[in-house]
């Protein structure tokens, strides 16, 4: 009898496996490909930046103009006891403007500026579509890792309630040497799968609810019951522990060219406060307007012109410390970008070290684990058919069996995830065909 209902409890499980294969329709399936698509499509983020670079370049335009002319109309020199344009030969009627010359090379440098602090946004989106890409994948990653442990889970809980009723039935008949004991613990274990089953539901929630903070609606897609094609790790430098080494691989990075603008900015930003000890000049010009005298003898009209500028005669309170204020401000940004360098180079550093790892453990696991765990689990069935073993002991090899495959699968989605992150910090400006690509 316990023979007959193992063999049986097997059979069944073999059609569950199959039919989890074949799965929903793959063309509802959510791939990796289209997740990315659909967040980079969708991320307002970038449509911001590209108004921001046009905003200053439009700011770069205005900043090389000269400031508008100032217009002014005058009544002057009117007697007060008659108001009459007549009674002095002074009163005019005046018309006047004035043109103001910015100091030094202002405008060439406030133009420049504008345009470094633009030439930073295009670094900025590629910097952030390499982020979202890394982000949605691990995300995706993530969702796919919980479908699978959880379909993993399921088939082993078919299996047991099959192996439960089945040690149920050779208990009530007396004639498979089944105990009550077997029945208790197979009963158990299928209420631990149960647990299990909601923990990782819990989890694949939790990623879909991320996911769609980046696709909306898509994310509660089925995902393919399939990994995506491996990808194949980065050329990453067989020597470590050297900065020199790890900062030439990310040297070219968007997110730190971008930093190199915002320096060349702020460097420009110095240039632009030392030009404060140079004069700012005005050109003026006016025309006065007069009347006939009382006698009826013309009065000529009077024009006048000149040039207005200051005398930065007292520079310690104001020009030396804009100049000061501007200089710290660029060095301030280097350290920021050291900092930004620092930060990118452990990361490789950890990555690229944890990669190592995970591929040592994917080896170990796909041609030495999994074939003795799957050899254990068989043998142990086999000797309790046999009344030559425990049930206890078969359960716990199919137990050890469902986590090895479920640690596999976690070490695969983890590699996976490792390389999108080494694919960020190895993302090259400019040149999206290095960059990631799933």
């Amino acid at each position: 009898m316990k023979i007959q209902s193992m063999a049986a409890a097997l059979l069944l499980l073999s059609a569950t496996v199959c039919a989890a294969a074949a799965g929903p329709d793959r063309g509802s399936a959510l791939t990796l490909t289209q997740a990315l698509e659909a967040a980079v499509s969708q991320d307002p983020w970038l449509s911001g930046s590209q108004y921001r670079e046009q905003a200053l370049r439009n700011e770069s335009v205005a900043a090389a103009a000269l400031p508008d002319p100032k217009v002014s109309l005058a009544a002057s020199n009117f007697p007060v006891d008659t108001f009459d344009i007549h009674q002095e030969p002074m009163t005019q009627l005046t018309v006047g403007i004035t043109q103001m010359f910015p100091r030094g090379d202002s405008r060439g440098l406030g133009r420049r500026q504008k345009q470094e602090l633009a030439a930073q946004e295009p670094l900025l989106r590629q910097d952030r579509e390499a982020r979202v890409t890394t982000r949605v994948t691990q995300l995706w990653l993530e969702v796919f890792r919980a479908q699978e442990t959880i379909r993993l889970i399921g088939q082993d809980r078919a299996l047991f309630e099959h192996l439960a009723d089945a040690t149920v039935a050779g208990y009530a008949s007396a004639s498979g040497g089944a105990r009550q004991q077997d029945i208790i613990r197979a009963q158990l274990e299928i209420t631990r799968l149960e647990d299990r089953l909601t923990v990782v539901r819990q989890q694949q929630d939790t990623a879909r609810e991320q996911l769609a903070e980046w696709i909306g609606a898509e994310a509660q897609r089925p995902l393919p019951q399939t990994f995506p094609d491996d990808w194949s790790a980065p050329a990453l430098p067989t020597e470590t522990g050297s900065d020199q080494t790890l900062y030439r691989q990310i040297r070219h990075h968007p997110a730190l060219l971008a930093f190199d603008q915002r320096i060349d900015a702020m460097d420009t930003g110095v240039e632009l406060a030392r030009q404060k000890y140079r004069p700012e000049w005005g050109l003026f010009a006016q025309y006065g307007y007069r009347e006939d005298d009382l006698t009826g003898r013309d009065r000529a009209d009077l024009f006048t012109v000149g040039v207005t500028f200051d005398v930065p005669l007292f520079p310690g309170n104001r020009q030396d410390k804009d100049v000061g204020a501007a200089s710290a401000r660029a060095e301030a940004l280097k350290t920021e970008k050291l900092l930004l360098a620092r930060q990118m180079m452990a990361e490789l550093e950890t990555a690229m070290a944890g990669l190592r790892r995970l591929e040592e453990r994917q080896a170990l696991y796909s041609g030495q684990l999994l074939p003795q765990m799957a050899e254990q689990a068989d043998a142990a069935l086999t000797a309790y058919n046999n009344d030559d073993g425990d049930f206890t002991e078969a359960i716990r090899a199919r137990i050890d069996e469902l986590n090895a495959r479920i640690d596999y699968l976690s070490i695969r989605a983890e590699r996976l995830k490792t390389i999108a992150g080494l694919q960020y910090l190895l993302t090259v400006a400019g040149n999206e065909e290095e960059g990631f690509q799933p």
